[in-house]
């Protein structure tokens, strides 16, 4: 069976745990992981953990949260390593319009809330949480610092998702098969944060036009 990279069902049933961490470790490590549906994967995942599912893909919750963490963590690092050694010539070489529209965001992040509030908060923004990694390597972010609060982003973001698609699956009976509807909303709410970023981006620069 073909596997589609966009949709967190197809990956879970054709990987199961391992494909959390594969796609988190590349969309968070990776620049050509913007793309990847990170919270979807996480939240159905949880879904999926629940004790007499309907569905056809049944997930240990333990095995899915330690793929979760540890896909994320290292993916961050990663980013931040590669970003230290590549600096923007990793950006420079993408025409990828989404891609610099995230760099910019978290360069924003960084300079509005400092190092630890903005490398917690990008983990939370689909595409800046990719960029940011890469970015901080590349600005001279402290090893140290961005390793603690990759961490504690990281931790938040995943075991914080996992355990809120595990804990309505568990409330409400077979909520797994109106799995597509409630990914479309978790996609919805993922990109909430990125919008209002844009429109406070769009009337800063309004008002200092004027």
């Amino acid at each position: 069976m073909a596997v589609n990279v966009l949709d967190a069902g197809s990956l879970l049933g054709a990987f199961g745990a391992l494909g959390i961490a594969v796609v988190l470790f590349a969309e968070t490590g990776l620049l050509i992981g913007f793309f990847l549906p990170g919270d979807s994967l996480l939240f159905t995942a949880g879904l999926l953990c629940v004790p007499g599912a309907t569905g056809a893909v049944h997930l240990s919750l333990p095995q899915v949260l330690l793929a979760a963490v540890t896909g994320a963590l290292v993916g961050a690092q990663t980013g931040f390593v590669i970003g230290r050694r590549g600096g923007r010539a990793l950006l420079a070489r993408s025409d990828n319009k989404r891609l610099h529209e995230g760099a910019q965001r978290a360069e924003e992040l960084l300079d509005r809330y400092g190092h630890a509030k903005a490398i917690v908060l990008a983990r939370f923004i689909p595409i800046v949480r990719t960029v940011l990694n890469p970015l901080a390597g590349a600005l001279g972010v402290p090893t140290r610092t961005f390793a603690i609060w990759q961490t504690a982003g990281g931790l938040l973001w995943t075991v914080g998702l996992v355990l809120a698609g595990y804990a309505l699956g568990s409330s409400v009976p077979s909520i797994d098969r109106y799995l597509l509807p409630m990914v479309a909303v978790i996609v919805a709410v993922s990109l909430t944060p990125l919008a209002l970023e844009l429109l406070r981006s769009r009337k800063s620069a309004k008002d200092r036009n004027r």
